[in-house]
């Protein structure tokens, strides 16, 4: 029977649920898939890029965890594409590649001041509490008023642990170093801006309604974001989620404020124009236009000019994906370009043999775990249907990669690494009575997998 020899590149859902799927589908072939991941723990965004106070995200990495423990992928962390391991390494070993690598950039915002000192990409604060190993251990907390672009889920995240108070965070996983630099943080007031209406926002019921719950902050509304027009008013009369989420805004307004110690600020209808910094090139404000509804879902400007001052700014605007050596890439979307999973080239837009992709880095960062399946659901049918264009690997024995990789001295994980990791992080957390302790140093996250 004919062999499938795969190689994933990326462990996060998309990446597992690639896998997951080809080997459930009907086909008339054997498949056996190796599993390259990055970072020396797999899941990716679910354990890198999901607040440590999201308790039901748990539950998905259950589900990936299933997966992965049923022993028929392989796995290799610690392992980079383009360093470790080459495009042509993989044509050597394997009929076909799924990229599956995410979108773990900033999105740019071009506006003046940006890249003022005190000026942050939400992906690079995300890392940090969620215990990145490659980003630094400090994060700078030292101002007492601190603004956040956007009004997504990210946004809202970012927000929360601004705002909420290091002792709360001590049930979840939180690293160390990141419950120590929550605890001495200097931040009293965070002020979101968002540049269309309470109508219009991105984020959802469940991220929006977990702000009002934290212990010792005021949420602060404004009444002036509240008189809709009637466009809003028809998309919160005709869409589910869009009326909870004001149910639960109106609710905030009806609070009682003055008595926290630290408040959370939503400001609607706000269109960021500068990061203003001082003479020392530190960020000092935040300037913006106050917008109003065009009758239509979208804003214009009034040529109101606002500013708050505030010691820094985080912009979670959105995720980018990033090049990958040999694999052609969007510089506009930040993804590879493709149809439909298939890899197209840049100049003839035909496409790439045995190259695929799925998840944040074939469509953008849209979309909820659904959307993840769905998508590499649609790549992996064009993987059984496109046997005639796999590559005819030289090296088609398992332990062939496994040798490459001990001759370049890579100290690559597998699966019963992660459990060591795992098991190790439960039990730090156990005298505490915690869920786990995250592990966040590399070298130490690669240590204890390979059991050295």
């Amino acid at each position: 029977m004919t062999q499938l020899r795969l190689a994933v590149i990326g462990a996060g859902p998309a990446g597992i649920y690639a896998s997951d799927i080809l080997l459930k589908a009907e086909r008339k072939f054997d498949v056996s898939i190796d599993l390259f991941e990055q970072l020396p723990a797999p899941y990716g965004l679910v354990r890198y890029g999901v607040a440590p106070d999201h308790p039901r995200i748990k539950g998905i990495i259950n589900a990936l965890r299933d997966v992965l423990d049923r022993g028929d992928i392989r796995i290799f962390g610690n392992v980079r594409y383009g360093d470790d391991i080459t495009l042509d390494d993989l044509k050597s070993h394997y009929n076909a590649v799924i990229f599956a690598t995410g979108a773990v950039r900033d999105m740019n915002l071009e506006i003046p001041g940006v890249d003022s000192e005190g000026s942050f990409g939400a992906a690079d604060f995300v890392n940090w509490y969620d215990g990145h190993p490659d980003v630094p251990r400090d994060w700078p907390l030292d101002a007492s008023s601190v603004a956040v672009i956007g009004n997504g889920n990210v946004a809202l995240d970012v927000s929360r642990i601004l705002a909420k108070h290091a002792d709360d965070l001590l049930p979840t996983e939180i690293p160390d170093n990141v419950y120590a630099g929550l605890k001495n943080s200097a931040v009293t007031d965070v002020h979101v801006f968002g540049r269309r209406g309470p109508a219009q926002v991105k984020f959802t019921p469940l991220e929006l309604r977990e702000l009002g719950e934290l212990n010792d902050v005021d949420m602060v509304l404004y009444d002036e974001d509240f008189d809709y027009d009637e466009g809003s008013k028809q998309a919160i009369a005709s869409n589910k989620q869009v009326m909870v989420i004001d149910r639960v805004l109106q609710k905030w307004r009806e609070r009682e404020t003055g008595q926290a110690s630290r408040r959370l600020h939503l400001h609607f209808y706000a269109k960021p124009l500068e990061v203003v910094s001082d003479d020392a090139g530190h960020v000092s404000a935040f300037r913006y236009e106050r917008t109003r509804p065009d009758g239509e879902g979208g804003v214009v400007g009034t040529g109101e000019i606002r500013e708050v001052p505030v010691g820094q700014v985080y912009r979670a605007i959105g995720y980018f994906g990033s090049p990958l050596p040999g694999i052609p890439f969007d510089k506009r979307l930040g993804i590879i370009p493709n149809h439909e999973g298939r890899v197209l080239d840049r100049k003839t837009n035909e496409q790439v043999h045995g190259v695929y992709a799925t998840g944040w880095i074939k469509r953008g960062p849209i979309g909820l775990i659904g959307h993840t399946k769905s998508d590499a659901m649609e790549t992996v049918s064009h993987i059984i249907n496109d046997q005639s264009s796999w590559w005819s690997p030289e090296h088609s024995d398992d332990q062939a990669i496994v040798d490459l990789l001990d001759e370049r001295g890579v100290k690559y994980t597998d699966l019963d690494g992660w459990h060591n990791l795992d098991a190790h992080e439960v039990e730090l957390g156990r005298p505490h009575e915690r869920a786990r302790i995250k592990v966040v140093p590399r070298e130490d996250m690669v240590r204890i997998s390979r059991g050295e």
